[in-house]
């Protein structure tokens, strides 16, 4: 790097000689002007060496910057300026002139004792620690961003001069330049110079400049070639997830990204490894992209006269406020690409800078492997997991907004439920993440040996999620969430016909740093999709909401396939008991929900509801007046609580089931049709007096569709009967004051859920799933997790 050293001093030397040792070129030295015909001993090294160097009185006059001073400076290039130790005032004209500006050290701790005479002020003021500080020049009073601080103990009979070359002076020296050092002080010298100008050094015959680095303390040694570093303890590893370096204290950092002398930048793991040998072959799509981005190159570099595959952008004068100029650019003239700074250094021509911009657009950007713990961290999965969950929480209007255009659902709806459950879904999951754990058993059968007996919950493998259109966020959240945090990998398969928020969703998951590969989603039809999950060999689990029909076809493929583990949460038919002892204004509202709730897209919605004789037609009367008030209408309005049905082939579905219990001698009261206007809008819709022989009474709707049959007074039994007389058995619901019949008829009801004087309570700490043909295996709650776990036992004799 080419840098201009402005100071005075032994100290100044010091840091000058160590620049010229690490290998940077040292363009000009500013110091003060000779004191009593002797010059600095700044000056004399740097004499010594022919190098230029300038002994300014002053460098500006009433506070403006000397233009024949600038002019002088300007004239060197310098891309860095280094202020060791400077006494002079310097104008900003010089301080901000280089590429990668000015860093400046100051004898103290700093904000304590900005300016002059600061180690003074340390001892004046009894300071019990010491230090230095090496900062980013602005154009304040020593107010700059800090990119390194060391400190000491100031010791009781310390002097200005003892504490200078204590520590001081030595220190200093090596904290600016110094690679050998703890590997935590490494780690942040380098992260305090990314993204510019980089930590430099020399190594293998050149000039490396690195960016990215991380703490790697689980104390494994990886395998990789080794890169020997000058200064350094022991010479640095290349490894498949980058370079790792090692302090002097034996632990280890890891370095991302390495800049080469020539300026380009490669991911660190491919130091070693010859260039991408395929060129792509671009389309005609492509070449226009390609012109548009040489236009792009030719705006920004005017003094280019012709963009070649060779022009370099950077040796072609870019700077780094260049470089953010480009990465809008192509933002702009290519829906919406974003690049990294690194993609820029990466591929500094103009050839490489296209192919590597095709490959992205393509999906083939052929980015390094991902960098996975060596040892796997659960803590690491539960801050994973809990970002997740504040992603989701930052994007939960744009969530919402995606799924009530996809789905049809009320956006104030779409807001608290499809998507506020989901962001609870993750926070809860992710509290799992480091306590699942086994047990110790005590064995008796073996004796007289000592044995022990412990059991390990270990991950399933990759999981395949299948997931339905009522709820597509939410049903995402609920199988992924504990499947994430029991420590699989998976394949998400949305609707068919609500992909959206699933592909949001993967966005997200990327933000949130989980790794490439374990969050895969993948759109398409059930029977090409879904049949290649249910088929695969790899694949170990498959957890399944949808049609009783379909879930049956996919046990019997993962059956055939490997025996692989399944889930499946299935059709419904959830019966709703209400008593005349009820609370009757509650179980009116309650018992609408059970029904309208999500425009009755709802897996446990009341599919049937029975009531007592004696309340039968005044409920009725009053569900009718209050469905005549819902607003039917556009999903996004906020005033709206009845939205379309999802699709146009589901709205034909409830029109044909209408039809059928009308010919069945079924009364309708209220609704049956479509609703006027454009959109797949459908009546909310009453039928009484519908007898258990009924296909209305006995199959599913799936839609805003209420189904009412009385029950004689005081016949618990009966009505019993009747509730469990159905092959499904997911939900149920039972409405009474009186907590003894409560609690009887919540034992004898056959579901996986009973809810007693409320309905669609649903939370993520109560595990939710089916009995009989409404499926089998648990989503929320610590149950869900066994869905996606396998135990093993092991028992050892000692």
């Amino acid at each position: 790097m080419r840098i201009a050293i402005i100071g005075q001093s032994l100290f100044g030397q010091e840091v000058y000689s160590r620049l010229r040792k690490e290998g940077h070129q040292v363009v000009g030295v500013f110091t003060i002007p000779d004191k009593d015909g002797k010059a600095d001993p700044l000056a004399l090294e740097a004499e010594k060496d022919h190098v230029p160097v300038f002994k300014f009185p002053r460098w500006r006059l009433k506070g403006k910057a000397l233009p024949e001073v600038v002019e002088q400076y300007k004239s060197l290039g310098a891309q860095l300026n280094v202020l060791p130790f400077c006494s002079q005032f310097i104008p900003m004209e010089v301080i901000n002139a280089p590429e990668h500006g000015s860093i400046i050290y100051h004898p103290s701790l700093l904000p304590r004792h900005r300016g002059a005479s600061a180690i003074n002020w340390t001892l004046i003021h009894g300071d019990k620690k010491g230090g230095f500080t090496v900062f980013w020049a602005d154009d304040g009073l020593d107010t700059g961003d800090i990119l390194l601080q060391k400190e000491c103990d100031v010791l009781p009979d310390d002097t200005v001069s003892s504490l200078y070359n204590r520590f001081l002076f030595p220190e200093g020296v090596n904290g600016m330049i110094n690679w050998d050092q703890p590997a935590e002080a490494i780690h942040n010298w380098i992260r305090g110079n990314d993204k510019v100008p980089g930590a430099w050094t020399e190594a293998n015959g050149q000039m490396l400049t690195f960016f990215g680095s991380t703490l790697n303390d689980n104390g494994l040694v990886p395998e990789g070639d080794t890169l020997d570093i000058p200064g350094a303890s022991q010479p640095g590893i290349i490894t498949k997830v980058g370079l790792v370096l090692f302090g002097n204290d034996g632990k280890m950092l890891v370095v991302k990204n390495i800049q080469l002398e020539d300026g380009k930048m490669i991911p660190a793991c491919h130091f070693f490894k010859s260039a991408e040998s395929t060129t792509l072959e671009l389309t005609e799509e492509e070449l226009v992209t390609a012109e548009t981005i040489r236009d792009a190159w030719q705006r920004i570099l005017p003094n280019v006269a012709e963009i070649e595959s060779s022009t370099d952008f950077f040796k072609s004068g870019a700077a780094s406020v260049d470089v953010v100029r480009l990465i809008e650019e192509v933002k702009l003239q290519c829906n919406g690409l974003e690049l990294e700074n690194e993609d820029v250094y990466m591929a500094t021509t103009f050839g490489d800078f296209i192919q590597m911009l095709i490959r992205k657009l393509r999906g083939e950007d052929g980015e390094e492997e991902q960098a996975i713990d060596y040892v796997g961290s659960k803590s690491c999965l539960l801050q994973k997991v809990i970002g997740l969950a504040d992603l989701m929480e930052e994007h939960q209007e744009e969530l919402a907004t995606i799924e009530a255009i996809d789905s049809g659902a009320v956006y104030t709806l779409a807001l608290k439920t499809h998507v506020g459950m989901s962001i609870q879904t993750f926070r809860y999951f992710a509290g799992w993440c480091d306590k699942i754990q086994g047990t110790t058993i005590p064995i008796n059968q073996a004796r007289p040996n000592r044995n022990l007996t412990f059991t390990k919950k270990e991950p399933v493998g990759v999981c395949g999620i299948v997931i339905p259109w009522n709820y597509p966020l939410m049903m995402l959240s609920w199988k992924t969430a504990a499947c994430l945090a029991a420590g699989n990998t998976l394949v998400i398969k949305p609707a068919q016909v609500t992909p959206l928020t699933a592909l949001k969703f993967a966005e997200l998951t990327v933000k949130a740093g989980i790794p490439k590969g374990v969050v895969n989603v993948l759109p398409g039809s059930g029977s090409l999709v879904g049949q290649r999950l249910s088929d695969h060999p790899d694949v170990r689990k498959i957890g399944f909401t949808g049609s009783t029909e379909i879930g049956k076809h996919i046990m019997k493929s993962c059956a055939l396939s490997n025996v692989k583990k399944v889930s499946l949460e299935l059709g419904g038919k959830s019966p709703l008991i209400i008593f005349a002892d009820c609370d009757l204004s509650k179980a009116i509202q309650m018992g609408m929900s059970s029904v309208f709730f999500n425009k009755g897209e709802n897996c446990i919605a009341a599919g049937r509801l029975f009531l007592e004789n004696s309340i039968h037609d005044q409920f009725v009367q009053k569900v009718v007046e209050e469905v005549k008030k819902l607003k039917i209408g556009d999903p996004l309005d906020r005033a709206t609580n009845h939205g379309p049905q999802n699709h146009h082939a589901h709205l034909q579905k409830l029109i044909e089931y209408c039809q059928k219990g009308v010919k069945e001698g079924a009364t309708l009261v209220y609704g049956g049709k479509q609703v006027s206007r454009p959109g797949f809008f459908f009546e909310p819709t009453i039928f009484t007096n519908v007898e258990d022989h009924m296909f209305v009474a006995q199959e599913e709707s799936f839609g805003p569709i209420m189904i009412i049959s009385r029950f004689p007074d005081g016949d618990i039994d009966g009505v019993l009967q009747r509730a469990n007389a159905t092959e499904f058995g997911l939900a149920s619901g039972v409405f009474t004051q009186n907590i003894n019949k409560a609690l009887y008829v919540s034992d004898k009801l056959q579901a996986g859920t009973v809810f007693i004087n409320t309905y669609n309570k649903t939370d993520v700490a109560a595990p939710f799933g089916g009995f009989k043909q409404s499926g089998f295996g648990k989503d929320l709650g610590e149950a869900a997790l066994n869905e996606y776990l396998k135990i093993k036992t092991v028992t050892f004799e000692y």
